[in-house]
């Protein structure tokens, strides 16, 4: 053993570089875990118990020399003039473009900013889900249409039971199933995420999207609570004169549903091509949670009570920036998002 430390102290003692590649190379042989010096250390177990204190001490020094001849060898390069030269030769020669944020992105922060100040939480799922969460949980019935092909993206398929049908989600409703079996009341979450349609792709749809969808639970919530919060978001996301209203609906899991509508924010509610001359513009679908989905995910429905929306991130990206063509979204052509770095 003293043999071999002495070996590796006399090579230590004649370690030379030229570059920090090759310097790295001799403190990975020598200093790291598989090097040869920790091989010793590893060794030295097995050296008798009166030799050992001998051993013992050759070995660090063995250690502190080589550290010491690695850390000079370093300071030797990092202390070599260049001659005044500060130009990076490594460096590209056309200008490198900061990336900004997508707009998509940008409209996504703001909305969970607006409703995290509203004591709402995050939810994230999985976008491959089952037809259990997306589907059966949420009232839809099995002879549902929008189960066929044509709406659903499914990934694996058993007809004779279509709860065990794997699917990518077509909402993010199905995070907030997956809360409310986890989770008791209160529950008060928002839920962002990408879903997936079985859509012909075109200027207006495409076959996936953004969504956030929000859900709150607890004792004695009512539709009035939910109008205050839409109303709130409303105003922070388009505006303090931004007006809303509330049109009957119909959606599986929720009774009472709606569909609400902002005063269009680019005429100010007098009439214009974008909102075919009504003066409004609609952003969202909404409801209080059919007791039934309460029910589904363990929840008593007698004594609790709770409102869901759902809104589609492109939806409110088009009504802030005025973008007429979805695919735009998802084409990643620089001109186009280099509109939005102001919005940063």
């Amino acid at each position: 053993m003293i043999e071999k430390i002495q070996q590796l102290l006399a090579e230590v003692e004649q370690l030379t570089a030229q570059n920090a590649e090759e310097l790295e190379m001799l403190r990975i042989k020598y200093l790291s875990k598989k090097g040869a010096i920790n091989e010793l250390m590893a060794d030295f177990r097995n050296v008798p118990a009166e030799n050992k204190k001998e051993v013992g001490m050759k070995l660090n020094e063995l250690k502190n020399r080589a550290q010491e001849k690695i850390t000079a060898l370093k300071e030797a390069f990092e202390s070599q003039d260049t001659g005044g030269c500060d130009l990076d030769l490594t460096r590209t020669a056309y200008p490198v473009d900061l990336g900004t944020r997508h707009p998509l992105s940008i409209v996504k922060n703001e909305i969970i900013d607006i409703f995290s100040r509203l004591g709402f939480s995050i939810a994230e799922g999985p976008e491959v889900e089952d037809d259990l969460h997306v589907f059966t949980s949420l009232n839809f019935a099995a002879d549902h249409p929008v189960r066929d092909m044509q709406d659903t993206f499914f990934i694996e398929s058993n007809d004779t039971d279509v709860t065990k049908n794997v699917i990518l989600r077509t909402h993010t409703s199905s995070v907030q199933v997956r809360a409310m079996e986890n989770s008791q009341p209160p529950i008060r979450i928002i839920c962002p995420g990408r879903v997936y349609r079985n859509e012909a792709i075109s200027y207006r749809a495409h076959c996936f999207f953004h969504q956030i969808e929000g859900l709150y639970i607890d004792k004695n919530v009512s539709f009035a609570d939910l109008k205050q919060v839409l109303l709130l978001f409303a105003k922070e996301m388009f505006g303090a004169e931004t007006k809303i209203r509330l049109r009957p609906s119909y959606f599986p899991f929720t009774e009472p549903s709606a569909e609400m509508d902002i005063s269009c924010n680019i005429c100010g509610g007098k009439g214009c091509p974008f909102c075919k001359h009504t003066g409004w513009v609609e952003i969202l679908g909404c409801g209080m949670v059919d007791p039934n989905v309460l029910e589904a995910s363990g929840i008593d429905s007698k004594v609790y009570s709770g409102y869901a929306f759902g809104m589609g991130v492109e939806r409110i990206a088009n009504l802030k920036y005025q973008v007429k063509d979805l695919r735009l979204f998802s084409e990643n052509d620089t001109r186009f998002l280099k509109e939005f770095e102001a919005a940063n």
